[in-house]
Parts: C-alpha cells; structure tokens; sequence
C-alpha cells in the first residue's frame, strides 16, 4: 500500500461502519417508494407530483412540519422501546397496549390532581404514564423471565386488553358529562405540555423524545446496564455463567420499554388531545415495530425512520387532495417497507452465513 493511499483507507475505515447498517434499509425504502409509485399511477395520478406535494407538505412547510413532528413523537417513544427490548433479545409487540396505559396513567393524573402548578403537575403526570406503561411491559418480561412464556404472545394478547379497558373507562366512569361518543373530560391546563412551534401542534413532547433518545444511547453504551442488556441478548448463557442476573435484566428491559411507551401515550394526551380517546392510537404502537427493524438497531436509525413514518401520516391527507390518491395508499407504502427491510434483512444473514460456512 503506498502513502498516497492510506487516508483513503483510513476514510474507508471509518465510514464503512456508518454506511453499511443503512443499505438495507435505504434500499428497503426506495423499493416501497417505487413499488407505491407504481399504485400511484395506476389509481391515475402523477407518482412524481403526489411524492412532491406529500414530502413538501410534512417537511418544508411551517404547519405540515409541525404536524410531522407531532406524529413523530409517540413514534420515536414507541420505537425506543421496541429498540431497547430486541438489545436484550426480546419482541416487543405490546407497545399500542403501553401507549394505551400511559396515556391513561397520565390522564388520571391530570383529572384528579388539582391545585398544583404546571412545573409540578406536568412531570407528575410525565412520570405516572411512564410507571403505567413500565407496568404493562414488566407483566410480559416477569412471564418470560419466571415462568419462561414466550413474550410475543404475551405482549400481542396484552394489546387487546389495554386497548379494551380504555375503551370500557372512557364509556363508563371517566366519560366526560354529555359526551356525543366515548371520551373523558379534560385533563387540567397545569397538565398540558406547552407548544413549541407557535400556530402548530408541535409540543414539548417532541424535544423530551429527543431527550430521551439521547439518554438511552449513553445507557445502552456508556452504562453497566447497558452491557448487561448487550450481554443477555448476545448470548443469554454466557451471560448468566458472567455473573449477570438475566431473568432481572429481562424484566428491568421490558418494563423500560413499556414505560417509553407509556411515554408515548402521555405525550399525546398532554399535549395533543388534552383528553382520553376510546380509540387515541392510530397503530403507533405497531408502526414502532417497523421502524426499529428499519433502523437496523441503531438509535440515530430509529431517529431518522420515526421521522419517514411520520412524514407518511402527516402528508397522508394533502396527497388524498391534491393528487386524488387514497390515503391507504401511504399505509401500503409504510407495509412494504417493511416487507423489503423483511426481505433484505434475510438476505443479508443467508449471505453472512454463506460466507462463514465458505471460511
């Protein structure tokens, strides 16, 4: 190797690393695109005019950019958590339930909690959605941990019973008086997280997911936890035969989950809503399963996936009216991402694997 040729090396070496975990996905979202594209203009219309006007609408304009950021909120929350709990080798499949038992935590904070100013009542609330949703993620991790059911099921079934609960409270004792359909009164002002980007729904919620991005990434890498959950999810066993308590490690895991889940659900209450919905989520919970295995376990991944997710919903309804394309369009759009990050990731392990069997 001469000289000349050892910064190029050196470049190589450090971007290699950086490059390679976003080709599949990178690929995996071009291929939806165009496959969407494709659906585009056999629904009739221009794929080239309704992309513009979607992605021009969520990102480059004051209000759309603001309603992205909204709905990229209880996505990144969501997403952290599923991210967190695959670190440890666990599927979380439960977080539309923890969303559903965060906001439900922070709503009866803000109902029945009075007198109290906002610097208090906003982090009380903040805290009582998260320790619901932690609650809701350790019933599973306590299940496989102990008992050793396989937290797939418990996770996916505990949905339903989340989501079913909501529904009978807000029918029933929290339902507001004189309520057209199931909702309950308003949480207190002191409650509401505040806007940040005037004349938008953009609220406070984005900056704490922000927030909490960053500090999970110093616990998954900086942290004794954070080895302690690499360890469990590498190789369980010799984990164990380490020293380290799995069975604690995989109930402290699915509880974080939960709670940033929980996290999720809080956020949308406080400062979207304002109240609790029989039906709050839209499938959150479950679009959080894409993007964490869109980001290929990489939290700036999940940064930057939560943001794509978001942008869909939020230019969903300006691509219905400007381009005449129906919104289930963009949901098919989000599905075959993750049918070809499906795909690409398997493909990438059969030839991992070739290639070892080869050596």
């Amino acid at each position: 190797m001469t000289i000349a040729n050892k910064p190029f090396q050196l470049i190589r070496r450090i971007i290699r690393p950086i490059i390679r975990p976003i080709i599949s996905p990178l690929i995996a979202v071009i291929c939806a695109l165009i496959l969407g594209g494709m659906l585009i203009f056999f629904a009739g219309a221009n794929p080239i005019s309704a992309y513009t006007a979607l992605f021009q609408e969520s990102l480059t304009t004051y209000f759309g950019f603001g309603n992205t950021l909204t709905k990229m909120t209880p996505l990144l929350f969501t997403s952290l958590g599923v991210l967190i709990a695959l670190g440890a080798g666990q599927f979380n499949l439960g977080g539309e339930g923890q969303i559903y038992f965060g906001a439900l935590g922070s709503t009866l904070v803000g109902l029945y909690v009075q007198g109290i100013p906002a610097i208090i009542h906003i982090p009380l609330a903040l805290i009582s959605g998260f320790i619901f949703g932690a609650f809701w993620g350790w019933i599973p991790g306590y299940l496989k941990a102990v008992k050793g059911v396989n937290e797939v099921i418990t996770t996916l079934l505990l949905n339903y019973i989340a989501i079913n609960l909501v529904s009978y409270l807000v029918q029933n004792p929290l339902k507001a008086p004189a309520a057209p359909s199931p909702y309950s009164p308003l949480i207190a002002k002191t409650a509401r997280l505040p806007i940040i980007l005037p004349d938008s729904l953009a609220h406070l919620g984005i900056l704490l997911a922000f927030i909490t991005a960053a500090v999970l990434w110093i616990l998954l890498m900086r942290s004794p936890l954070g080895y302690q959950i690499t360890a469990v999810g590498f190789n369980s066993t010799a984990a164990h035969y380490a020293g380290i308590s799995v069975k604690n490690t995989l109930m402290i895991v699915m509880a974080l989950a939960g709670g940033l889940a929980g996290l999720a659900g809080a956020s949308e209450v406080m400062g979207l809503k304002y109240r609790l919905f029989e039906q709050m989520s839209p499938g959150y919970g479950f679009d959080a399963i894409a993007i964490a295995f869109l980001s290929r376990g990489s939290i700036s991944g999940v940064l930057l996936a939560s943001l794509f997710f978001a942008a869909l919903r939020s230019g969903a309804n300006i691509i219905q009216r400007s381009a005449g394309v129906p919104i289930t369009i963009v949901y098919i759009i989000e599905g075959l991402t993750v049918l070809f990050i499906a795909i690409a990731l398997a493909l990438e392990k059969r030839w991992l694997n070739g290639l070892n069997n080869d050596n």
